[in-house]
């Protein structure tokens, strides 16, 4: 009983601890987001909340020696970390950087005329489409963050503000068409099965695992 007492304390102290890491995150680096924020649009929720997501809160490898918050990739001089990521000089040069890429690669410099600088939803899930990320609950992750640690708070909005309203995303499966099987009879040869349902040779020996062209009396051939 005292060694779950003493587990239990342990990990609360360790997410209090995390919390509290992010929360000190937020307040070092709030000011250079409210800055690009102002000179560039992007909310600053947005840009902390990337921040926070592929940094851990500057917990991460590449942000303790790279300098990078925000998982970008590039050209790395580093000497202690020899990575794919880009390093950066500072902290600041990767937020700096981060925004210039919103402004400079094409698809995300399309998403300063969809969104203003309130709206971190849009911003959020425009980036993910626009392919940043891979994952699909990439945007719903950092749209979790800014409510989370509540960092609307620091988008500035105006009074009366009214957020607009998005569907959620409707993923559908491919649907798989099943084969159909063809039954081989005496004389039929590979040339003319293929022919006669409308695919290539090539196609269909490898549809069916083939080596060779020879074929048997009653040999199941997909298609």
């Amino acid at each position: 009983m005292k060694n779950i007492f003493t587990f239990c304390l342990l990990l609360l102290s360790v997410i209090t601890a995390k919390a509290q890491d992010t929360e000190d995150y937020i307040s070092e680096h709030v000011e250079v987001a409210q800055e690009l924020m102002r000179d560039h649009k992007i909310p600053a929720s947005i840009i902390l909340a990337v921040a926070i997501h592929e940094s851990a809160a500057g917990n991460s490898r590449i942000a303790q020696h790279l300098n990078n918050h925000f998982g970008v990739k590039g050209p790395n001089n580093n000497e202690e970390i020899r990575s794919a990521y880009r390093d950066y000089e500072s902290d600041e040069e990767s937020y700096n950087h981060f925004v210039e890429l919103m402004e400079t690669r094409s698809p995300f410099n399309s998403l300063f005329d969809k969104y203003d600088k309130y709206d971190y939803k849009g911003w959020a899930r425009g980036i993910q489409r626009s392919g940043y990320a891979r994952s699909r609950t990439w945007a719903s992750q950092v749209i979790a963050m800014v409510n989370k640690y509540e960092l609307y708070q620091y988008d500035e909005r105006p009074e009366g503000y009214e957020e607009p309203v998005y569907k959620a995303p409707v993923y559908h499966r491919k649907k798989r068409v099943a084969s159909k099987i063809y039954t081989v009879k005496s004389g039929d040869n590979l040339g003319a099965i293929a022919k006669k349902k409308g695919i290539t040779v090539k196609a269909l020996m490898k549809k069916n695992g083939l080596k060779k062209t020879n074929l048997k009396p009653g040999q199941k051939i997909k298609f």
